[in-house]
């Protein structure tokens, strides 16, 4: 099953999104038998969409081949339940590649991710994006983050001339920005929560009309981020409180230890509850005996709920 592009954007507007980590094997390849049993537990959550080869799953740090493969098994297992987005980016070339494997693949959508490295000007990155958007026939989100980031008018130009770009993820965490998007764009878009550990945000996204996010630590604690999710959309501030104060805060101070940790700490915290999806790939590190030790003891807390 393809998802239209109208529920694409239901999907993603509302309801818990999800982004699996990416298994690789003891030689560091990719684990297909690994990341199919993963998938499956996921989808057996109640989640909204599956964001595959995304920052958690280090689409960064995949070959084209190896993402094709991603893609290509996430659309299989997932089997039309729930929209399969997949990642593009880095450069306007591989950027149309990354789309096209996807598309190819089954997707239901691109997350497009910022240029590689270099400053950008407006004007440019409206032009980097648009390029991108127009290669394919699926729903397109930008992801406005790093040095990707664009300004309000820069987002109305690029949704005018697009009509597969469905929706904007935040990545920056620039409230006061997101709030010039939405209240400039409108319903346009959908809008979703992406910085990292994006819960520790949640409140302040939905304050200003950002309903969902990306939870990274659903990979080891699904029914605790669940949890949070409802408490958040039915105002639970109690419960909102205390996984705060109990979970994410610990966590993100645990993760602000070293760069990468965003996503280093979500397989360390996977192989802590059994689901053991392989190390990161350099450059990102694995986190110290001592720190998975310090996970260990959040993740039980977590799970209390």
């Amino acid at each position: 099953m393809k998802f239209s592009k109208q529920e694409v954007m239901k999907a993603v507007g509302d309801g818990l999104l999800s982004f699996p980590i990416t298994d690789f094997n003891a030689n560091g390849s990719f684990d297909p038998e690994s990341y199919r049993q993963r998938l499956e537990w996921f989808i057996s959550h109640e989640i909204s969409a599956v964001f595959v080869a995304g920052g958690t799953g280090e689409f960064f740090n995949l070959t084209l081949d190896e993402f094709r493969e991603v893609v290509s098994l996430a659309v299989k297992t997932v089997g039309g339940k729930l929209p399969v987005i997949a990642s593009a980016g880095l450069s306007v070339g591989s950027g149309k590649a990354f789309a096209k494997a996807a598309e190819e693949a089954g997707a239901d959508g691109i997350l497009l991710m910022p240029p590689y490295l270099t400053e950008c000007p407006q004007d440019g990155l409206v032009k980097y994006a648009r390029q991108i958007c127009d290669a394919t026939d699926i729903s397109v989100i930008y992801y406005n983050r790093g040095n990707g980031v664009l300004e309000a008018d820069a987002v109305q130009k690029l949704a005018d001339a697009c009509p597969n770009l469905v929706g904007l993820k935040d990545g920056k965490g620039d409230i006061q920005l997101l709030n010039k998007i939405i209240k400039t764009v409108g319903e346009r878009l959908v809008y979703v929560g992406g910085v990292p550990t994006a819960e520790i945000f949640a409140e302040a996204y939905l304050s200003i009309g950002v309903n969902t996010y990306s939870s990274a630590v659903f990979n080891f604690v699904p029914e605790m981020a669940v949890t949070f999710y409802k408490a958040l959309r039915r105002g639970d501030s109690a419960t909102i409180k205390k996984i705060t104060n109990e979970f994410f805060i610990p966590f993100v101070n645990l993760r602000d230890n070293k760069k990468g940790y965003a996503v280093s700490l979500i397989k360390a915290g996977a192989e802590l509850i059994g689901r053991p999806a392989g190390s990161v790939r350099a450059p990102l590190e694995m986190p110290s005996k001592h720190e998975v030790e310090q996970l260990k003891a959040i993740i039980a807390r977590g799970q209390t709920y």
